[in-house]
């Protein structure tokens, strides 16, 4: 029996390598990667964005939280003891709202870039204003997979 006849060489894929321009969403992003897109869109509510760069932001967000409450307990924060708040807190506690102020125009504009992925609009944000149904139908929202659909809410950018 003759040996079969070699295969065709591969053809160069039509896939771009690299990452996805930044009007486009970005699947499977690396950590880096996802939080230096959160503040490059700082305050772009146009377009989608994948599920990794949300949560990989939401996570960020959440062990800085952390850390802010955990160095203002330390400092005597929070009228521990019905005291007043120390001078230490009181700076950790400026600077923790400092930083909420900073991030939340980017964090609503990467939620809005989540919902339209998932092909809803930003206006659902608002469902949260319904106490504990309105949190869980948004972190359902959050949590799907991406809709081809949400591509209505893209802008290319050439």
């Amino acid at each position: 029996m003759p040996p079969p006849p070699p295969l065709p060489p591969q053809q160069a894929s039509s896939v771009p390598s690299g990452p996805p321009p930044l009007w486009a969403p970005y699947y499977d992003a690396p950590f880096g990667v996802a939080v230096t897109r959160f503040f490059t869109k700082y305050a772009t509510f146009s377009g989608r964005a994948g599920r990794a760069e949300y949560w990989w932001w939401a996570l960020v967000s959440i062990v800085i939280s952390a850390v802010f409450n955990i160095l203002s307990s330390s400092t005597g924060g929070y009228g521990m003891n019905g005291h007043t708040m120390t001078g230490g807190a009181i700076v950790v506690s400026i600077i923790a709202g400092l930083w909420s102020l900073a991030t939340i125009i980017p964090s609503l504009a990467l939620l809005s870039r989540r919902l339209h992925d998932a092909n809803h609009s930003f206006w659902w944000v608002f469902i949260i204003l319904i106490p504990i149904v309105g949190w869980i139908v948004l972190l359902v929202f959050v949590l799907t997979s991406p809709n081809p659909a949400g591509a209505r809410f893209d802008r290319p950018v050439n």
